[in-house]
């Protein structure tokens, strides 16, 4: 059983704990607005982008200059458009022609890290980031620069035990928002003079009813997609690893087939949720959940707590990936579902793979516990010790 007491769990995710909200829908008293912790009712809210607006940077000023090109802080219709653009610019097929190249980058990694394993200092930190810039077309010398950028903006190098000032967090993340935009924007620009084989050239270039992105727009989508595919791959590896050791006969069962390894990582994903939450703001009053609340206000979608709701998945705290059907969140719902999400699970089926492949058996190490980060709604391990025999 994977546990908030055994692993060090966030303390702020509840229901990492087994715990249960009071009600699916629990209104904020600082704000206003509403907690939803019901399966049901993030389906609602995630499903009806007219009255919650994914557009919560306005009520965050400091944000406001992110907006442009951002797929997550736009509605429909401008959403749609931008979708089309950028689907266009990275299509499943797209994704499948990465297959090879993350599998020789997984077997370099793992080669260099030898007998004493950290997970995610050695594997699952560096691929996303190595696969995103070899993609987007990033010099390879600067991979670590724009990383540690996301790193910083996410509170993912806090120190240990440290509880930083909300607004300080804030003020971190623009900053670092900042040298992000401005980098793309710089290499956006170098791509329309001289265009290469590469995502950003195709982002530049992509085009639907005669209409291509700003320069903005490249640029914001382009950072969105580092730090969608570079965190979200690393906490799902890191998560996923963990489900199996705490869960053996599931371990053996994926090195028996590999072909269970989707539903493992799909159940891994439903029960240690990477992006624990996603916000919205309502454009008029509504209801939910038996609860009125006004218009303008914030909304807290807890997407971890969703996918541990009983009245949709029965023994909610046990990973079973035999579910079926499993309809986790944890890549979202209706029209923000995650844009990198089959890259995602392309990563993870081939790291586990080969960790399966490469090790008889690799599980943590008692004496050098994971350690998780402290992000409020981010659940994945920021160090992975594994043992590999």
């Amino acid at each position: 059983m994977i546990t908030s007491e055994r692993w060090g769990l966030p303390e702020s995710q509840f229901w990492l704990r087994g715990e249960r909200p009071a009600t699916a829908v629990q209104r904020d008293p600082d704000t206003d607005g509403a907690h939803v912790y019901g399966h049901a009712e993030a389906v609602s809210v995630l499903g009806d982008p007219r009255s919650y607006s994914s557009n919560t940077s306005r009520l965050q000023p400091q944000m406001q200059e992110f907006v442009e090109g951002d797929l997550l802080q736009w509605d429909p219709p401008e959403h749609t458009k931008l979708r089309r653009l950028v689907s266009r610019a990275f299509t499943p097929k797209v994704v499948a022609g990465l297959e090879p190249r993350i599998a020789e980058i997984t077997r370099e990694l793992l080669d260099r890290a030898g007998d004493r394993l950290d997970l995610v200092a050695d594997v699952a930190h560096p691929l996303p980031s190595i696969v995103i810039a070899e993609s987007l077309g990033v010099p390879a010398d600067e991979r670590e620069l724009f990383t540690g950028w996301v790193d910083v903006a996410l509170g993912g190098t806090e120190p240990e035990g440290s509880d930083s000032d909300p607004e300080q967090r804030t003020r971190t993340a623009v900053a670092m928002f900042r040298k992000l935009r401005d980098y793309l924007t710089e290499h956006a620009d170098e791509r329309r003079a001289h265009p290469r084989e590469d995502l950003l050239t195709r982002l530049v270039e992509a085009e639907v009813d005669g209409v291509r992105l700003t320069r903005a727009e490249v640029a914001h989508f382009a950072t969105s997609l580092l730090i969608a595919g570079h965190l979200t791959t690393t906490m799902l590896l890191g998560n996923t690893v963990l489900c199996l050791d705490a869960h053996p006969e599931h371990q053996a069962r994926a090195r028996a087939d590999r072909r269970v390894l989707p539903a493992v990582i799909e159940e891994s994903l439903r029960l240690l949720s990477p992006f624990a939450s996603v916000s919205r703001v309502t454009t008029a009053e509504v209801e939910l959940g038996g609860r009125r609340i006004p218009a303008d206000r914030p909304v807290s979608v807890w997407l971890g707590a969703a996918n541990r709701d009983p009245r949709r998945f029965p023994d909610p705290d046990v990973f079973d990936p035999t579910r079926d059907p499993n309809p986790h969140l944890g890549f979202g719902r209706g029209v923000h579902f995650c844009l990198g999400a089959p890259l995602a699970r392309l990563e993870g089926e081939v790291v586990l793979g080969q960790l399966l492949d490469r090790f008889p058996a690799f599980g943590t190490v008692p004496e050098d516990p994971p350690r998780f980060r402290r992000h409020p709604s981010l659940t994945g391990v920021q160090r992975l010790p594994l043992r590999t025999s």
